[in-house]
């Protein structure tokens, strides 16, 4: 069995190419399996079907492997099964009907309230480019734009009177999304006193200029965010999609349904809205533990 491990790494390093760290990895997943085995007794590839590979990866999980690992510990078995079944050791491959581990859904980071309104109030609206921040910052929280949604607003779908935003999104998919009063304000302000002082004879209407005038870049806009946090004394990472995360996470806080969240955000799949109630359930849960005489 060994020998038939080893035949295999020296096929992922001549004829596949693999690099050296993928085929230790492999070797890793596979040299686990050879102990495995010897402990159950077994002494060929042919002894191990379908059900002796499912123990052995419930015997990872146990070793406290998570599920993204124990996914490429599957991908490793099913490239060697399949290698052994080409090279006529074993008859059928029994590791094809092996299925991945689900993925645990990330929750996604989020700020209080209280930090969005010490790194907003943090800004000072006095100073050089203060209005211009002060007003995407605010955007940012209060109608949950993408990173690219912000970057790519324009002055002709911006509309004051009604509080309206209108943005393309994912997919080229055009949506409403509402400006807050706080974030509206900024806005006017930003535009009537410092964004005319930004506009050279090539600016478009990107409603956020850059001091040479043209629109800011991503990349720019996360330099801003993440100085202004620094500015602020705040120690979390902070970065745009955090904004939005904050954003659905307090509308879910504060009662909004679900699929309001989900056009606000532009989801096309509720499902991807979800995540956010585990964060809420989360919450929850805590103040239950808290204040509950037998939480």
């Amino acid at each position: 069995m060994e020998l038939q491990v080893d035949r295999f790494i020296l096929y992922l390093a001549t004829e596949r190419g693999l690099s050296t760290a993928y085929q230790l990895s492999v070797r890793q997943t596979l040299d686990k399996l050879l102990e495995w085995t010897a402990k159950q007794g077994r002494e060929n590839w042919r002894d191990l079907g379908t059900d002796e590979l499912s123990s052995f990866l419930s015997h990872l999980r146990r070793a406290e492997l998570d599920a993204s690992s124990l996914r490429i510990a599957l991908v490793h078995l099913k490239i060697f099964f399949r290698f052994l079944q080409k090279r006529k050791h074993i008859e059928v491959d029994t590791a094809e009907p092996l299925l991945a581990p689900k993925t645990a859904a990330k929750l996604p980071e989020t700020l209080n309230a209280e930090t969005v309104a010490q790194l907003l109030a943090s800004i000072d609206s006095g100073k050089k480019l203060g209005l211009r921040d002060l007003a995407l910052l605010e955007l940012f929280y209060a109608s949950g734009l993408r990173l690219s949604e912000m970057c790519s607003a324009r002055l002709e779908f911006l509309d004051l009177e009604d509080h309206f935003l209108r943005i393309t999104g994912k997919g080229n998919k055009t949506r409403i999304v509402p400006v807050g009063e706080k974030a509206l304000a900024a806005l006017k302000r930003y535009l009537a006193s410092e964004r005319p002082n930004l506009v050279t004879r090539k600016t478009s209407s990107y409603v956020f200029l850059s001091i040479r005038g043209g629109p800011l870049s991503p990349d720019r806009v996360r330099q801003i965010v993440k100085e202004r946090a620094k500015q602020a004394g705040i120690d979390q990472n902070i970065y745009p999609h955090l904004l939005r995360h904050s954003f659905a996470t307090h509308l879910l806080e504060n009662g909004a349904d679900l699929r309001v969240i989900q056009e606000l955000l532009g989801h096309a799949d509720i499902s991807t809205t979800q995540i956010y109630t585990h964060v809420d359930q989360k919450r929850l849960k805590a103040i239950h533990k808290k204040f509950h005489p037998r939480g």
